[in-house]
């Protein structure tokens, strides 16, 4: 089994979730006492937040660059950003280390190509919704076009993500805001919803949704694991 390196914090929330993701789907495969070989560098998410705010993602990408470099030196033989925002820095990070990035845009892409999906919703957050590194990455790899939801819309996920889901609260009444959201999109001719916030899942499921969902923090995880494990993964979004 290789080691995973997880570049975490971004909120630690999500990457609890990566953790306990990949023990399962680890133990699930192998059996018994088995878990992953991790290591893990998680930054404070404050200080991510505030190179967001203010536009200086060059230092935002030097910040995870030598978290990467810092889980290669500890042995890592892959690494994953746990969060899809500061994939926007992924082609840098990536240039940064010797042992493969695995990018959460494109196991994703992979997993909704393989489903037949066209036109996903993304729910995520201003940045990963606003910014062309999500939308252009789906539709020049996999021909796959990104919606996203209007101007209104956009604030409340983006609210929810940050000031709720980030700090561990998940609200009722922000639950089935999002599940409007998500039937908004269906109508407007989405075929799917991405979960492109790794905290989203926190909070929507496949059971409480108008549209199919991938969930960009299980697929990369099961990714990682397929990964490690030498197994072939690819368009597979259940767990291993």
């Amino acid at each position: 089994m290789q080691t995973i390196g997880l570049i975490g914090g971004m909120s630690w929330e999500s990457t609890a979730v990566y953790y306990r993701q990949i023990n399962e789907a680890v133990r699930a495969r192998l059996g018994g006492l088995a878990s992953a070989k991790v290591a893990m560098q998680s930054l404070d998410f404050s200080e991510i937040v505030a190179l967001q705010k203010s536009n200086r993602w060059d230092d935002a990408a030097a910040l995870l660059s030598d978290a990467a470099k810092r889980l290669e030196a500890a042995g890592a033989d892959s690494v994953l950003i746990c969060t899809n925002t500061m994939h926007l820095v992924a082609d840098d990070v990536a240039k940064s280390i010797n042992v493969p990035l695995i990018d959460i845009r494109r196991e994703t892409g992979l997993v909704l190509a393989a489903a037949g999906k066209k036109r996903p919703l993304l729910m995520a957050t201003r940045y990963t919704m606003e910014h062309g590194f999500y939308a252009d990455y789906m539709r020049d790899e996999f021909g796959i076009e990104v919606v996203v939801p209007n101007e209104i819309d956009r604030a409340k996920v983006h609210s929810v993500i940050f000031d709720e889901l980030c700090c561990g609260i998940v609200k009722e009444d922000s639950r089935h805001a999002l599940e409007k959201i998500i039937l908004r999109g269906k109508e407007a001719g989405a075929d799917c919803v991405i979960l492109g916030c790794t905290e989203i899942c926190l909070s929507v499921t496949d059971d409480n949704v108008a549209l199919p969902v991938f969930d960009s923090t299980t697929i990369h995880s099961n990714a990682a694991v397929a990964h490690a494990l030498g197994l072939d993964f690819a368009g597979k979004q259940n767990a291993i």
